[in-house]
């Protein structure tokens, strides 16, 4: 995984921990465990910030804290990671939940009206909710696996292929070296 590119990225805890609105915060984010980019942390932060996103909950975000101060993974990304579920995906990604919870529980699915109100949202979620729960959850363990996998065998890849490199180039400058010397002594 590009080390360097992630930590251009994130947000340096000394800048958080002077915010006032995070202050709270200000033990959790001084940690410096939280901010480590190791391949471990990396993919338990992209486990639990897609775990949370998944979740049908409000306080996203807290949660995904929560759950990288406990797991001692990177902070900032499962924070960030939570941020899949935005206001624009949220109903179709949910809507997907929902139905994957349906099939899972063989109930049939709620048509929605031709208008949706938030009337006919609190009216069917007695309906909607074990659905809607179920497939939140299989969907978010899934996800968890399936990314922290993923992650774990790029970032070997991707250090592996760098390691070839150097190798390759500390081959070729020996031949470059043995070359030369080759053409000054012969």
């Amino acid at each position: 995984m590009p080390r360097r590119f992630l930590q251009r990225h994130m947000p340096k805890p000394d800048t958080l921990r002077r915010q006032r609105s995070l202050r709270l915060l200000a033990p959790l984010i001084a940690d410096p465990a939280l901010w480590v980019l190791s391949r471990r942390s990396v993919a338990n932060a992209f486990s639990v910030g897609l775990f949370c996103a998944m979740l049908p909950i409000p306080f996203q975000m807290g949660a995904a804290a929560l759950g990288s101060w406990l797991s001692r993974c990177n902070l900032a990304l499962s924070v960030g990671l939570v941020w899949i579920t935005n206001p624009l995906t949220m109903p179709l990604i949910f809507y997907g939940n929902y139905r994957l919870g349906s099939w899972l529980i063989d109930t049939p699915l709620r048509e929605p009206p031709s208008r949706i109100s938030t009337r006919w949202i609190a009216e069917q979620m007695t309906d909607i909710m074990p659905a809607l729960i179920l497939g939140s959850l299989v969907t978010a363990v899934c996800l968890a696996l399936v990314a922290n996998v993923m992650i774990r065998l790029l970032w070997r890849w991707h250090v592996s292929r760098h390691w070839k490199l150097r190798r390759l180039k500390r081959r070729q400058r020996r031949e470059r070296i043995e070359s030369e010397f080759d053409d000054l002594n012969g």
